[in-house]
Protein backbone atom coordinates (compact mmCIF):
# COMPACT_ATOMS: atom_id res chain seq x y z
CA UNK A 1 0.00 0.00 0.00
CA UNK A 2 1.59 3.31 -0.78
CA UNK A 3 1.15 6.23 2.09
CA UNK A 4 0.35 9.18 2.12
CA UNK A 5 3.67 11.13 2.95
CA UNK A 6 7.15 11.86 1.62
CA UNK A 7 9.44 10.22 3.61
CA UNK A 8 11.61 13.07 4.57
CA UNK A 9 9.80 15.43 5.78
CA UNK A 10 6.09 13.84 6.58
CA UNK A 11 4.06 16.22 4.80
CA UNK A 12 1.28 15.29 2.66
CA UNK A 13 2.58 14.54 -1.01
CA UNK A 14 -0.16 16.52 -3.00
CA UNK A 15 -1.03 16.02 -7.24
CA UNK A 16 1.28 18.02 -9.08
CA UNK A 17 0.34 20.79 -11.03
CA UNK A 18 1.76 19.73 -14.69
CA UNK A 19 -1.24 19.82 -17.28
CA UNK A 20 -2.11 22.26 -19.52
CA UNK A 21 -4.88 23.20 -21.37
CA UNK A 22 -3.92 21.30 -24.62
CA UNK A 23 -3.18 18.04 -22.61
CA UNK A 24 -6.50 18.16 -21.17
CA UNK A 25 -8.18 18.37 -24.53
CA UNK A 26 -6.23 15.27 -25.55
CA UNK A 27 -6.99 13.66 -22.47
CA UNK A 28 -10.68 14.42 -22.80
CA UNK A 29 -10.52 13.31 -26.31
CA UNK A 30 -9.08 9.90 -25.91
CA UNK A 31 -10.97 9.19 -23.11
CA UNK A 32 -13.96 9.63 -25.19
CA UNK A 33 -12.34 8.09 -28.76
CA UNK A 34 -11.43 10.19 -31.33
CA UNK A 35 -13.88 7.33 -33.21
CA UNK A 36 -16.10 6.94 -30.14
CA UNK A 37 -19.48 6.26 -32.55
CA UNK A 38 -17.80 3.88 -34.49
CA UNK A 39 -18.60 1.35 -31.90
CA UNK A 40 -22.29 1.66 -31.42
CA UNK A 41 -22.86 2.01 -35.27
CA UNK A 42 -24.92 -0.03 -35.86
CA UNK A 43 -26.89 0.33 -32.98
CA UNK A 44 -27.91 3.35 -33.44
CA UNK A 45 -28.70 3.19 -37.45
CA UNK A 46 -31.24 0.51 -36.27
CA UNK A 47 -32.72 2.24 -33.38
CA UNK A 48 -33.08 5.22 -35.61
CA UNK A 49 -33.94 3.83 -38.47
CA UNK A 50 -30.68 5.84 -40.65
CA UNK A 51 -30.72 8.67 -39.03
CA UNK A 52 -27.45 8.56 -37.02
CA UNK A 53 -26.49 12.10 -37.18
CA UNK A 54 -29.05 13.36 -36.05
CA UNK A 55 -29.06 11.66 -33.20
CA UNK A 56 -25.09 12.45 -32.61
CA UNK A 57 -25.57 16.66 -33.05
CA UNK A 58 -28.90 15.95 -30.65
CA UNK A 59 -26.86 14.31 -28.01
CA UNK A 60 -24.04 16.98 -28.76
CA UNK A 61 -26.74 19.54 -27.76
CA UNK A 62 -28.16 17.76 -24.73
CA UNK A 63 -24.38 17.21 -23.61
CA UNK A 64 -22.94 21.06 -24.00
CA UNK A 65 -25.67 22.25 -21.34
CA UNK A 66 -23.77 19.76 -18.92
CA UNK A 67 -20.30 20.04 -20.16
CA UNK A 68 -20.98 24.19 -19.41
CA UNK A 69 -22.11 23.19 -16.08
CA UNK A 70 -19.08 20.98 -15.09
CA UNK A 71 -17.10 24.05 -16.20
CA UNK A 72 -18.78 26.73 -13.97
CA UNK A 73 -18.57 24.06 -11.03
CA UNK A 74 -14.82 23.20 -11.48
CA UNK A 75 -13.76 27.19 -11.32
CA UNK A 76 -15.72 26.98 -7.65
CA UNK A 77 -13.97 23.74 -6.51
CA UNK A 78 -10.69 22.77 -8.36
CA UNK A 79 -10.93 19.48 -6.97
CA UNK A 80 -10.52 16.15 -8.27
CA UNK A 81 -13.70 14.97 -6.40
CA UNK A 82 -15.18 16.04 -9.66
CA UNK A 83 -19.45 15.42 -9.41
CA UNK A 84 -18.91 13.92 -5.67
CA UNK A 85 -17.63 17.42 -4.84
CA UNK A 86 -19.39 19.73 -6.61
CA UNK A 87 -22.73 18.47 -5.15
CA UNK A 88 -21.44 18.11 -1.63
CA UNK A 89 -20.51 21.13 -1.75
CA UNK A 90 -23.00 22.90 -3.16
CA UNK A 91 -26.14 21.11 -2.14
CA UNK A 92 -25.41 18.34 0.85
CA UNK A 93 -22.53 16.44 1.73
CA UNK A 94 -24.52 12.95 1.95
CA UNK A 95 -25.77 14.00 -1.59
CA UNK A 96 -22.48 14.39 -2.71
CA UNK A 97 -21.31 10.93 -1.35
CA UNK A 98 -24.79 9.37 -3.09
CA UNK A 99 -23.74 11.43 -6.25
CA UNK A 100 -19.83 9.94 -6.20
CA UNK A 101 -21.17 6.44 -5.39
CA UNK A 102 -23.44 6.43 -8.76
CA UNK A 103 -20.61 7.82 -10.56
CA UNK A 104 -17.95 5.51 -9.36
CA UNK A 105 -19.55 3.13 -11.11
CA UNK A 106 -19.60 4.29 -14.70
CA UNK A 107 -15.73 5.12 -14.12
CA UNK A 108 -15.24 1.60 -12.77
CA UNK A 109 -17.05 -0.38 -15.50
CA UNK A 110 -15.25 1.94 -18.59
CA UNK A 111 -11.92 0.49 -17.98
CA UNK A 112 -13.45 -2.50 -17.51
CA UNK A 113 -15.36 -3.04 -20.78
CA UNK A 114 -12.49 -1.59 -22.30
CA UNK A 115 -9.84 -4.33 -21.37
CA UNK A 116 -12.99 -7.22 -22.20
CA UNK A 117 -13.42 -5.39 -26.09
CA UNK A 118 -9.70 -5.04 -26.11
CA UNK A 119 -9.04 -8.75 -25.19
CA UNK A 120 -11.99 -9.80 -27.94
CA UNK A 121 -10.64 -7.60 -30.61
CA UNK A 122 -7.35 -8.69 -30.40
CA UNK A 123 -8.46 -12.44 -30.61
CA UNK A 124 -9.61 -11.30 -33.70
CA UNK A 125 -5.83 -10.42 -34.93
CA UNK A 126 -4.34 -12.65 -33.03
CA UNK A 127 -6.84 -16.02 -32.61
CA UNK A 128 -4.41 -18.40 -30.83
CA UNK A 129 -4.06 -16.29 -28.16
CA UNK A 130 -6.64 -17.47 -25.03
CA UNK A 131 -8.71 -14.46 -23.94
CA UNK A 132 -7.73 -14.89 -20.33
CA UNK A 133 -4.18 -14.40 -21.58
CA UNK A 134 -5.36 -11.34 -23.11
CA UNK A 135 -7.11 -9.97 -20.00
CA UNK A 136 -4.28 -10.20 -18.07
CA UNK A 137 -2.23 -8.62 -20.31
CA UNK A 138 -4.39 -5.43 -20.50
CA UNK A 139 -5.82 -5.14 -17.03
CA UNK A 140 -2.12 -5.10 -16.12
CA UNK A 141 -1.01 -2.87 -18.65
CA UNK A 142 -3.08 -0.21 -17.59
CA UNK A 143 -2.58 -0.57 -14.41
CA UNK A 144 1.07 -0.56 -15.01
CA UNK A 145 1.72 2.30 -17.75
CA UNK A 146 -1.35 4.72 -15.11
CA UNK A 147 0.90 3.81 -12.25
CA UNK A 148 3.94 5.51 -13.49
CA UNK A 149 2.50 9.03 -13.29
CA UNK A 150 0.56 12.17 -15.01
CA UNK A 151 3.16 13.35 -17.35
CA UNK A 152 4.31 9.44 -19.05
CA UNK A 153 -0.02 9.15 -19.38
CA UNK A 154 -0.51 12.41 -21.17
CA UNK A 155 2.67 11.70 -23.54
CA UNK A 156 1.16 8.13 -24.70
CA UNK A 157 -2.17 9.66 -24.87
CA UNK A 158 -0.93 12.29 -27.71
CA UNK A 159 0.60 9.36 -29.59
CA UNK A 160 -2.67 7.64 -29.59
CA UNK A 161 -4.63 10.47 -30.42
CA UNK A 162 -2.83 11.44 -33.52
CA UNK A 163 -2.87 7.87 -34.34
CA UNK A 164 -6.69 7.31 -34.23
CA UNK A 165 -6.78 10.90 -36.26
CA UNK A 166 -5.00 9.73 -38.46
CA UNK A 167 -7.01 6.49 -39.36
CA UNK A 168 -10.23 8.69 -39.33
CA UNK A 169 -8.66 10.66 -42.19
CA UNK A 170 -7.65 7.43 -44.52
CA UNK A 171 -11.40 6.83 -44.21
CA UNK A 172 -12.82 9.79 -45.30
CA UNK A 173 -10.49 9.42 -48.46
CA UNK A 174 -12.03 5.84 -49.38
CA UNK A 175 -15.28 7.52 -48.45
CA UNK A 176 -14.77 10.08 -51.09
CA UNK A 177 -13.39 7.61 -53.42
CA UNK A 178 -16.01 5.11 -53.03
CA UNK A 179 -18.64 8.29 -53.96
CA UNK A 180 -16.56 9.84 -56.97
CA UNK A 181 -17.09 6.17 -58.45
CA UNK A 182 -20.97 6.21 -57.98
CA UNK A 183 -22.53 7.03 -61.00
CA UNK A 184 -25.76 8.61 -59.96
CA UNK A 185 -26.44 9.76 -56.18
CA UNK A 186 -30.70 10.40 -56.28
CA UNK A 187 -32.71 13.23 -54.47
CA UNK A 188 -32.25 13.35 -51.64
CA UNK A 189 -28.84 11.63 -51.42
CA UNK A 190 -26.54 14.16 -49.19
CA UNK A 191 -30.05 15.02 -46.86
CA UNK A 192 -31.46 11.76 -46.18
CA UNK A 193 -28.83 10.76 -43.08
CA UNK A 194 -29.87 14.19 -41.90
CA UNK A 195 -33.84 13.38 -42.53
CA UNK A 196 -35.02 10.60 -44.61
CA UNK A 197 -38.91 11.54 -44.80
CA UNK A 198 -39.58 7.98 -45.33
CA UNK A 199 -38.06 5.96 -42.09
CA UNK A 200 -38.08 9.57 -39.68
CA UNK A 201 -40.10 9.31 -36.44
CA UNK A 202 -39.58 10.96 -33.44
CA UNK A 203 -39.75 8.13 -31.53
CA UNK A 204 -37.05 6.46 -33.21
CA UNK A 205 -34.72 9.10 -32.89
CA UNK A 206 -34.95 9.75 -29.47
CA UNK A 207 -34.26 6.37 -29.00
CA UNK A 208 -31.47 6.34 -30.91
CA UNK A 209 -30.05 9.84 -29.25
CA UNK A 210 -30.61 8.03 -25.57
CA UNK A 211 -27.67 5.14 -27.31
CA UNK A 212 -25.76 8.42 -29.11
CA UNK A 213 -25.33 9.97 -25.84
CA UNK A 214 -22.31 7.34 -25.36
CA UNK A 215 -20.64 9.04 -27.84
CA UNK A 216 -19.65 11.67 -25.32
CA UNK A 217 -19.45 9.63 -21.87
CA UNK A 218 -16.17 10.62 -20.94
CA UNK A 219 -15.95 14.06 -21.32
CA UNK A 220 -16.96 14.75 -17.13
CA UNK A 221 -13.42 12.84 -16.71
CA UNK A 222 -11.29 15.95 -17.51
CA UNK A 223 -12.66 17.68 -14.48
CA UNK A 224 -11.11 14.88 -12.16
CA UNK A 225 -7.66 16.52 -13.05
CA UNK A 226 -8.66 19.56 -11.48
CA UNK A 227 -5.43 19.42 -9.06
CA UNK A 228 -3.30 18.45 -11.84
CA UNK A 229 -3.96 21.42 -14.55
CA UNK A 230 -2.47 24.76 -14.40
CA UNK A 231 -4.88 27.50 -13.76
CA UNK A 232 -7.97 24.95 -13.11
CA UNK A 233 -10.48 27.92 -12.72
CA UNK A 234 -9.93 28.86 -16.40
CA UNK A 235 -8.76 25.67 -18.03
CA UNK A 236 -11.26 22.80 -16.57
CA UNK A 237 -14.46 25.10 -18.14
CA UNK A 238 -12.32 25.24 -21.76
CA UNK A 239 -11.54 21.70 -22.29
CA UNK A 240 -14.64 20.81 -21.22
CA UNK A 241 -16.84 22.41 -23.39
CA UNK A 242 -14.50 22.21 -26.34
CA UNK A 243 -14.37 18.41 -26.21
CA UNK A 244 -17.91 18.46 -26.33
CA UNK A 245 -17.91 20.20 -29.26
CA UNK A 246 -15.19 18.51 -31.11
CA UNK A 247 -16.47 14.97 -30.50
CA UNK A 248 -19.60 15.93 -31.86
CA UNK A 249 -18.20 17.42 -34.97
CA UNK A 250 -15.99 14.98 -35.12
CA UNK A 251 -18.59 12.07 -34.62
CA UNK A 252 -21.06 13.99 -37.19
CA UNK A 253 -18.94 14.00 -39.89
CA UNK A 254 -17.73 10.19 -39.39
CA UNK A 255 -21.49 8.48 -39.28
CA UNK A 256 -22.04 11.06 -41.90
CA UNK A 257 -19.74 9.66 -44.35
CA UNK A 258 -20.97 6.17 -43.44
CA UNK A 259 -24.47 6.68 -43.96
CA UNK A 260 -23.72 7.89 -47.53
CA UNK A 261 -21.86 4.38 -47.97
CA UNK A 262 -24.38 2.31 -46.31
CA UNK A 263 -27.03 4.78 -46.85
CA UNK A 264 -30.59 3.71 -44.12
CA UNK A 265 -30.29 0.01 -44.77
CA UNK A 266 -30.92 -2.03 -41.19
CA UNK A 267 -27.85 -4.16 -40.09
CA UNK A 268 -28.29 -7.43 -39.23
CA UNK A 269 -28.21 -8.53 -35.43
CA UNK A 270 -25.46 -10.96 -35.49
CA UNK A 271 -23.64 -7.76 -37.45
CA UNK A 272 -24.37 -4.94 -35.32
CA UNK A 273 -21.21 -4.75 -33.02
CA UNK A 274 -19.44 -4.81 -36.77
CA UNK A 275 -21.21 -2.31 -38.50
CA UNK A 276 -18.74 0.34 -39.20
CA UNK A 277 -16.32 -2.32 -39.90
CA UNK A 278 -18.76 -3.49 -42.54
CA UNK A 279 -19.34 0.12 -43.79
CA UNK A 280 -15.21 0.56 -43.76
CA UNK A 281 -15.15 -2.47 -45.85
CA UNK A 282 -17.79 -1.60 -48.22
CA UNK A 283 -15.70 1.90 -49.30
CA UNK A 284 -12.37 0.60 -48.97
CA UNK A 285 -12.15 -3.42 -48.74
CA UNK A 286 -10.68 -5.83 -46.83
CA UNK A 287 -7.51 -3.63 -45.80
CA UNK A 288 -9.81 -0.84 -44.45
CA UNK A 289 -11.99 -2.98 -42.62
CA UNK A 290 -8.51 -4.51 -41.04
CA UNK A 291 -7.63 -1.23 -40.59
CA UNK A 292 -10.56 0.31 -38.85
CA UNK A 293 -10.96 -3.08 -36.71
CA UNK A 294 -6.94 -2.18 -35.47
CA UNK A 295 -8.11 1.46 -34.70
CA UNK A 296 -11.05 0.08 -32.18
CA UNK A 297 -8.62 -1.82 -30.68
CA UNK A 298 -5.88 1.30 -30.20
CA UNK A 299 -9.41 3.53 -29.09
CA UNK A 300 -10.24 1.35 -26.31
CA UNK A 301 -6.69 0.85 -25.14
CA UNK A 302 -6.60 4.74 -25.00
CA UNK A 303 -9.93 4.68 -23.32
CA UNK A 304 -9.08 2.58 -20.27
CA UNK A 305 -6.68 3.91 -19.44
CA UNK A 306 -7.70 7.45 -19.79
CA UNK A 307 -10.76 6.14 -17.45
CA UNK A 308 -8.76 4.14 -14.95
CA UNK A 309 -7.01 7.46 -14.28
CA UNK A 310 -10.08 9.35 -13.96
CA UNK A 311 -11.87 6.36 -11.58
CA UNK A 312 -8.53 6.93 -9.75
CA UNK A 313 -8.95 10.23 -8.99
CA UNK A 314 -12.38 9.95 -7.70
CA UNK A 315 -11.84 8.12 -5.56
CA UNK A 316 -9.08 9.60 -4.18
CA UNK A 317 -11.36 12.72 -3.82
CA UNK A 318 -13.77 10.71 -1.92
CA UNK A 319 -11.27 9.44 0.10
CA UNK A 320 -9.31 12.37 0.83
CA UNK A 321 -12.81 13.55 2.19
CA UNK A 322 -13.57 10.43 3.83
CA UNK A 323 -16.40 9.35 1.87
CA UNK A 324 -14.47 5.51 1.58
CA UNK A 325 -11.71 4.71 3.56
CA UNK A 326 -9.12 7.54 3.76
CA UNK A 327 -6.28 5.52 4.88
CA UNK A 328 -6.56 3.42 1.85
CA UNK A 329 -8.25 5.41 -0.92
CA UNK A 330 -7.10 9.33 0.14
CA UNK A 331 -3.30 8.27 -0.35
CA UNK A 332 -0.75 9.76 -3.03
CA UNK A 333 2.37 7.67 -3.58
CA UNK A 334 5.40 10.14 -2.67
CA UNK A 335 7.09 9.66 -5.48
CA UNK A 336 4.87 9.39 -8.66
CA UNK A 337 2.27 11.79 -7.27
CA UNK A 338 -0.44 9.59 -8.46
CA UNK A 339 -3.08 7.85 -6.16
CA UNK A 340 -1.72 4.36 -6.86
CA UNK A 341 -3.48 2.38 -4.47
CA UNK A 342 -6.64 3.38 -6.52
CA UNK A 343 -4.78 3.02 -9.74
CA UNK A 344 -4.45 -0.88 -8.56
CA UNK A 345 -8.21 -0.97 -7.29
CA UNK A 346 -9.12 -0.50 -10.67
CA UNK A 347 -7.24 -2.20 -12.33
CA UNK A 348 -8.11 -5.70 -10.06
CA UNK A 349 -11.63 -4.80 -10.40
CA UNK A 350 -10.93 -4.75 -14.70
CA UNK A 351 -9.31 -8.09 -14.48
CA UNK A 352 -12.11 -10.10 -12.08
CA UNK A 353 -15.41 -8.64 -13.79
CA UNK A 354 -13.79 -9.26 -17.24
CA UNK A 355 -14.59 -13.11 -16.94
CA UNK A 356 -18.04 -11.75 -14.67
CA UNK A 357 -19.90 -10.22 -17.04
CA UNK A 358 -20.17 -9.61 -21.00
CA UNK A 359 -18.74 -6.22 -22.75
CA UNK A 360 -22.32 -5.41 -23.73
CA UNK A 361 -23.84 -5.95 -20.13
CA UNK A 362 -21.16 -3.49 -18.81
CA UNK A 363 -22.13 -1.09 -21.43
CA UNK A 364 -25.66 -0.90 -20.85
CA UNK A 365 -24.82 -0.11 -17.61
CA UNK A 366 -22.71 2.58 -18.23
CA UNK A 367 -25.07 5.49 -18.55
CA UNK A 368 -26.99 4.68 -14.93
CA UNK A 369 -24.23 6.48 -13.05
CA UNK A 370 -23.26 9.01 -15.27
CA UNK A 371 -26.65 10.42 -15.94
CA UNK A 372 -27.51 10.41 -12.50
CA UNK A 373 -23.69 12.54 -11.81
CA UNK A 374 -25.01 14.77 -14.96
CA UNK A 375 -28.27 15.76 -13.49
CA UNK A 376 -26.81 16.13 -9.94
CA UNK A 377 -23.80 18.75 -11.24
CA UNK A 378 -26.41 20.54 -12.90
CA UNK A 379 -28.20 21.30 -9.89
CA UNK A 380 -25.50 22.37 -8.32
CA UNK A 381 -24.56 24.40 -10.64
CA UNK A 382 -28.54 25.86 -11.06
CA UNK A 383 -28.25 26.59 -7.43
CA UNK A 384 -24.71 28.34 -6.77
CA UNK A 385 -25.15 30.61 -10.03
CA UNK A 386 -28.62 31.40 -9.97
CA UNK A 387 -30.59 30.83 -6.47
CA UNK A 388 -27.78 32.06 -4.58
CA UNK A 389 -26.33 34.33 -7.15
CA UNK A 390 -26.71 38.30 -5.84
CA UNK A 391 -27.16 39.33 -9.51
CA UNK A 392 -30.26 37.09 -11.33
CA UNK A 393 -28.99 35.83 -14.83
CA UNK A 394 -31.17 34.03 -16.63
CA UNK A 395 -28.90 32.26 -18.83
CA UNK A 396 -27.55 30.84 -15.29
CA UNK A 397 -30.86 29.44 -14.87
CA UNK A 398 -31.89 28.48 -18.23
CA UNK A 399 -28.81 26.37 -19.48
CA UNK A 400 -28.42 24.03 -16.21
CA UNK A 401 -32.21 23.27 -16.19
CA UNK A 402 -32.22 21.97 -19.69
CA UNK A 403 -29.12 19.96 -18.53
CA UNK A 404 -30.94 18.28 -15.47
CA UNK A 405 -34.01 18.03 -17.97
CA UNK A 406 -32.51 16.17 -20.39
CA UNK A 407 -30.43 14.06 -19.05
CA UNK A 408 -33.73 13.06 -16.71
CA UNK A 409 -35.52 12.09 -19.46
CA UNK A 410 -32.14 10.03 -21.38
CA UNK A 411 -32.15 8.14 -17.75
CA UNK A 412 -35.73 7.68 -17.89
CA UNK A 413 -35.23 5.61 -20.79
CA UNK A 414 -32.53 2.98 -19.92
CA UNK A 415 -33.15 -0.57 -20.32
CA UNK A 416 -34.80 -2.81 -17.20
CA UNK A 417 -32.06 -4.64 -16.61
CA UNK A 418 -29.87 -1.60 -16.38
CA UNK A 419 -32.32 0.65 -13.89
CA UNK A 420 -32.73 -3.11 -11.51
CA UNK A 421 -28.94 -3.10 -11.41
CA UNK A 422 -28.38 0.26 -11.13
CA UNK A 423 -30.97 0.64 -7.83
CA UNK A 424 -28.83 -2.28 -6.40
CA UNK A 425 -25.60 -0.49 -6.55
CA UNK A 426 -27.03 2.30 -5.33
CA UNK A 427 -28.73 0.61 -2.32
CA UNK A 428 -25.17 -0.96 -1.34
CA UNK A 429 -23.76 2.54 -1.42
CA UNK A 430 -26.55 4.22 1.04
CA UNK A 431 -26.19 1.58 2.97
CA UNK A 432 -22.34 1.47 3.47
CA UNK A 433 -23.17 5.09 4.41
CA UNK A 434 -25.86 4.65 6.96
CA UNK A 435 -23.78 2.11 8.75
CA UNK A 436 -21.04 4.42 8.70
CA UNK A 437 -23.10 7.08 10.12
CA UNK A 438 -25.16 5.21 11.78
CA UNK A 439 -28.25 6.06 9.77
CA UNK A 440 -27.04 9.31 8.64
CA UNK A 441 -26.79 10.92 12.28
CA UNK A 442 -22.90 11.98 11.89
CA UNK A 443 -20.81 13.56 10.04
CA UNK A 444 -20.50 11.30 6.44
CA UNK A 445 -17.45 13.33 4.77
CA UNK A 446 -15.51 16.04 5.24
CA UNK A 447 -14.64 18.08 2.08
CA UNK A 448 -11.20 19.22 1.02
CA UNK A 449 -10.94 21.72 -1.54
CA UNK A 450 -6.81 22.46 -2.66
CA UNK A 451 -5.42 25.91 -3.54
CA UNK A 452 -4.50 26.74 -7.27
CA UNK A 453 -1.23 26.65 -6.52
CA UNK A 454 1.19 23.51 -7.01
Amino acid sequence: MTTSTTPASGAPAKLRRVLGLWDLIIIGIVIIQPIAPMGIYGVISNDARGHVVTTILIAMVAMLFTAVSYGKMARAYPSAGSAYTYVGQELNPALGYVTGWAIVMDYILNPLICTIICSQLTQNILPFLPYWVLVFFYAGAFTLLNSRGIQTSARINDVMAAGMSIVVVIFFVFVVRFLWNLHEFGQGFFTHPFYNPATFSFKSVFHGTSVAVLTYIGFDAISTFSEEVENPRRNIMLATVLVCLITGVLASLEVYAAQLVWRDQPFPADKITSAFPLVAQTAGGYFLFQLINFTILIANIGSGMGSQLGAARLLYGMGRSNGIPKKFFGAIDPQSRVPRNNVIFVGVIALIGSFLITYDQGADLLNFGALLAFMGVNIAALVRYYLRAEEKNILNLISPLLGFLICAFIWSQLSGPALKLGAVWMAVGIAYGAVRTRGFQSELVNFDIPSDES
